[in-house]
């Protein structure tokens, strides 16, 4: 068919505010405990809320899709993602809270399913390559750009200008002073009504899914199920997404609490670089994964990621605010190498083993809650232990995943020998 550069801009944009609702949490961690004044456990529930619903929303709305098309499901989701800004920026309080991160999960949940096979459709299969690597690095840039809003919007709304600009002057008559974070919730509920409208207006190509993309039948589920590679690939993903969530969640608390690092600036900061430097990150992986083995540069960086992780917790201030920032840079790798590890390793139903390792998102959900927990009882840096056993498990991955197909290198040194014996 034509391609629909519209609609691959659209989607690019979607990419972005879904990273920019989704990964505002951990900026967020000091401020809401403080406001509701929580212990780490009931602050975790909340990226237990949002991620949980991954888990709930994920092959659900496959069937949706299959039912009523792509532009329905995106419509829908952003309308449930406003509810649920909407609501807690009109109502804070921790229960509100909960309920809001959930609608706003459930709605991302469903635009992640539904936007990869619209990419592939209107951009083209031969650029559907070159399409997503673009929308993760527009992803990354949504989580870089998102902490620093936070600390625009709370500072300036606490030492309010002289002649202050239409958004802080609406934003101040909204939101209490003891929580200026709310501003985001509402700035949240425009993003998503203006998403509504886009959507609405928008002319929707046509998807048809090739049938490894189809979701399988329940036969399907659990005969993969029953292979446990198939569970230990799930596991990859679940112990990745609760790495990432359970640094991103816990950096600003963790400096603050140990090195009296301000939250709504220097911590806000150094989440927004861990997600920065997560899509650099990125950048270099695409290129060392044509060089090298894919299971060799996963052993390599999360060996790094290891080590950073070591420094951030016993190092000094200044070490911290480094180390925690390069475990996004060494982390970048895992999600796309363990994927590609796992849809590698099975010769059939890769639609339906996709969906279940998308399941594997709620990890997020999980991780964060264990480290909350774990904090409680013995301090966050202990409770920030389990990333060993959860990074651990990514490092063992690279030794005992035995893909079908590997990963295709640029062999330098044979080109050399080539180019030599022709001249």
């Amino acid at each position: 068919m034509k391609r629909n550069y519209y609609i691959v801009g659209l989607i690019f944009l979607t990419f972005f505010v879904i990273s920019f609702l989704t990964n505002i949490i951990g900026p967020l961690v000091p401020d809401i405990i403080d406001s509701f004044d929580l212990s780490l456990t009931m602050v975790s529930i909340l990226p237990f809320a949002f991620f949980i619903a991954y888990g709930v929303f994920s092959i659900p709305a496959g069937i949706f899709i299959e039912k009523f098309g792509e532009k329905p499901v995106m419509t829908a989701s952003f309308i449930v993602a406003f509810i649920g800004a909407l609501s807690l920026a009109m109502d804070p309080n921790y229960l509100t809270a909960i309920v809001s991160l959930f609608l706003i999960g459930s709605g991302m949940a469903m635009l992640q399913v539904a936007i990869n096979p619209l990419l592939r459709e209107a951009g083209g299969e031969e650029n559907f390559a070159f399409n997503s690597t673009l929308a993760q690095l527009i992803f990354g840039s949504a989580s870089f750009i998102s902490p620093l809003v936070y600390s625009y919007l709370v500072l300036n709304l606490r030492d309010m200008p002289q002649a202050p600009n239409f958004l802080l002057s609406t934003l101040h008559g909204l939101v209490p002073q003891n929580l200026l974070w709310i501003s985001l919730y509402w700035l949240f509920a425009v993003i998503s009504l203006a998403m509504v409208v886009i959507i609405l207006v928008s002319r929707f190509p046509k998807v048809e899914k090739k049938q490894e993309e189809k979701v399988g039948a329940l036969e399907t589920h659990i005969k993969l199920l029953k292979n446990p590679i198939i569970i230990l690939f799930f596991l990859g993903i679940f112990t990745y997404v609760g790495t990432e969530q359970g640094v991103a969640n816990w950096i600003s608390e963790f400096l603050n609490t140990y090195h009296g690092v301000d939250p709504k600036t220097t911590g806000a900061q150094t989440v927004s670089w861990f997600w920065g430097l997560m899509t650099a990150g990125g950048l270099l992986g695409l290129v060392l994964l044509k060089l090298i083995d894919s299971k060799k540069v996963l052993i390599g960086f999360t060996s790094v990621a290891l080590i950073c992780l070591t420094a951030g917790l016993f190092g000094s201030k200044s070490v911290a605010l480094i180390a925690f920032p390069l475990i996004g840079f060494f982390a970048s790798v895992m999600y796309p190498v363990i994927f590609s590890l796992a849809l590698n390793s099975v010769e059939e139903h890769h639609g339906t083993f996709s969906g279940i390792l998308v399941t594997g998102i709620i990890g997020g959900a999980v991780v964060p809650l264990i480290i909350g927990s774990l904090g409680d009882l013995f301090g966050l840096r202990f409770g920030m232990f389990f990333l060993y056993i959860t990074m651990g498990y990514i490092l063992s991955i690279g030794f005992w995943a035995q893909p079908l197909i590997d990963n295709k290198t640029i062999e330098l040194g044979k080109n050399k020998k080539q180019n030599k014996s022709t001249a």
